[in-house]
């Protein structure tokens, strides 16, 4: 695993990575998988588009400096490059949708490349639902007119953002365009431009930085200059989990849907609260019957919503599945830590296979 870049595979916890077992999917069941994430982000931008129509932002916890650079993103269409829906499938129902991480997935490098190895050493004669790599090599190529491509992150030397960022810009580097790295506290302002730390004009940054941190910086007011974000800053609409509940407004009793709500449970008696800005299953609380389980966390000062609970296979799992420019290209699965129904960043990626 660390050859191939997985360099976080354990954590303070026990492993990360989890070979004692792998999920197996009949083809059909990877199509519905696949039919889902396509109809699934297409609904969801959408409801990104009546949230900019009725200007919904409050509800979002969207602070007002950053609803012009929304709008002014959302109609020049600048590069979008990936994302991430969180599904709940238990291969009788429709696979449910949990949550779209759109600005900041992680959960990459095992999804694109760690499974695709084991599969190669393990079982070699099945296949895989994974095409990730392949299509973020062709995403990267058609960008090619924005190189050179600045790479940045918070932790500089080690960690899972690092690796992200590393075999994202490797991909860009496959791709043939001029990539150069650095840190986010790295990034400078020489009066006009923003600049890395040679002075070099940063064109185009992809930034593994959430955008609700961002517009908080000392120089968001800059934000409105000549780079080109990767990811675009509408991308807040997505991950913010309140786009759940307009999801639900537009699609009710859609089958890849739960029901969602931002001003309580609305009488459902199992359910999942969550904060509209949450991470790793932090101030996550799951309301089922008479049992309840709740994290801590530095989330959920901006809100929550109430999404109805998704029935699950026995051995619990959350599916993500990954858009590569809009097209799905491959599935990871993370499973919570063992005597927790909360997914967090204790939890354990488990390999895939088709059979």
């Amino acid at each position: 695993m660390e050859e191939v870049g997985l360099i976080y595979h354990h954590t303070a916890d026990g492993p990360y990575w989890d070979e004692t077992a792998a999920w197996e999917f009949a083809a059909k069941e990877i199509e519905e998988i696949e039919r889902a994430t396509r109809e699934i982000h297409h609904m969801a931008l959408a409801a990104a588009q009546r949230v900019i129509d009725e200007e919904r932002y409050t509800e979002l916890g969207i602070p007002p400096a950053a609803v012009p650079l929304i709008k002014a993103a959302w109609y020049a269409e600048p590069p979008s490059l990936y994302g991430r829906l969180d599904l709940a499938y238990n291969g009788v129902d429709p696979p449910k949708l949990l949550e779209y991480n759109a600005d900041t997935p992680t959960a990459l490098v095992e999804a694109a490349v760690a499974q695709w190895y084991w599969l190669q050493d393990v079982s070699p004669s099945a296949d895989q639902f994974n095409s990730i790599h392949e299509g973020l090599v062709e995403k990267w190529k058609e960008l090619a007119p924005w190189a050179p491509i600045h790479f940045a992150h918070v932790d500089a030397i080690e960690g899972e953002d690092l690796m992200t960022v590393t075999y994202l810009r490797d991909t860009a580097q496959q791709a043939g365009l001029e990539t150069r790295g650095l840190a986010m506290h790295d990034i400078g302002w020489d009066g006009e431009y923003f600049v890395d730390l040679d002075e070099a004009l940063i064109r185009t940054l992809f930034k593994l930085y959430p955008w609700e941190w961002l517009v908080e910086e000392p120089f968001a007011a800059h934000l409105p200059g000549a780079v080109t974000w990767i990811e675009p800053i509408w991308k807040m609409l997505l991950s913010n989990k309140g786009i759940l509940a307009v999801l639900w407004e537009m699609y009710p009793d859609h089958p890849n849907l739960l029901p969602a709500y931002c001003d309580g449970p609305r009488g459902m008696l199992r359910y999942v609260k969550k904060p509209l800005l949450g991470r790793e299953g932090a101030n996550v609380t799951i309301v089922d019957g008479s049992f309840t389980e709740a994290n801590d966390g530095e989330y959920g000062e901006g809100g929550f919503v109430w999404q109805q609970m998704a029935s699950l296979p026995k051995r619990e799992a959350v599916i993500g599945s990954w858009l590569i420019d809009q097209i799905p290209r491959g599935i990871g699965i993370r499973e919570p830590k063992r005597g927790t129904r909360i997914t967090t960043n204790l939890g354990r990626f488990v390999p895939h296979r088709m059979r």
